[in-house]
């Protein structure tokens, strides 16, 4: 399989291989309270059809020489992007990555032709809240009691791409 690799919006992303779990483990563990398994994204990244998983690293650093700082995994599932994790190193928050992140993964799934993109987040975080807010998105309901660690309501957003956005 030929190594799929793009830039935009000051990263590099690539698609993960079996060989960037450990990082992306280590990433998913020190950003949520419920973290996902090894076997939740191994599924990710060989038998789920939708899936979509890459690692990132600013493009200024060569070839990710010193590892990725963040990851994204979404499905495209027909005309739906469905965001359904990103999480950037804790030494790297709050500089952009996160945004450009999530950005450059839309515009794959709007390449797929997507023209929505859905979400699901915290009610408490507000850090993401605010990231995806500015990207366009909007709220449009609530789960309650979605989550569990502590259990907490989940807030579903959207965003129509179909504009080019």
């Amino acid at each position: 399989m030929a190594v799929e690799t793009s830039q935009a919006g000051g990263l590099s992303m690539v698609r993960a291989t079996e060989q960037d779990l450990d990082r992306i483990l280590r990433i998913e563990q020190a950003s949520f309270s419920v973290p996902w398994t090894r076997k939740m994204f191994e599924v990710e990244l060989g038998q789920n059809p939708f899936g979509h998983l890459y690692v990132a690293w600013p493009s200024d650093d060569e070839g990710g020489t010193s590892g990725f700082i963040g990851y994204v995994c979404f499905w495209v599932v027909f005309e739906e992007f469905r965001l359904m994790t990103l999480a950037v190193e804790p030494s790297a928050r709050r500089s952009g990555f996160g945004r450009a992140l999530l950005r450059h993964a839309m515009a794959l799934g709007r390449a797929q032709g997507v023209t929505r993109a859905l979400l699901e987040v915290r009610a408490s975080n507000a850090a993401a809240l605010r990231l995806y807010e500015q990207a366009g998105f909007r709220r449009t309901a609530v789960r309650t009691r979605y989550y569990a660690h502590p259990t907490e309501d989940a807030v579903l957003m959207e965003l129509d791409l179909s504009s080019g956005r």
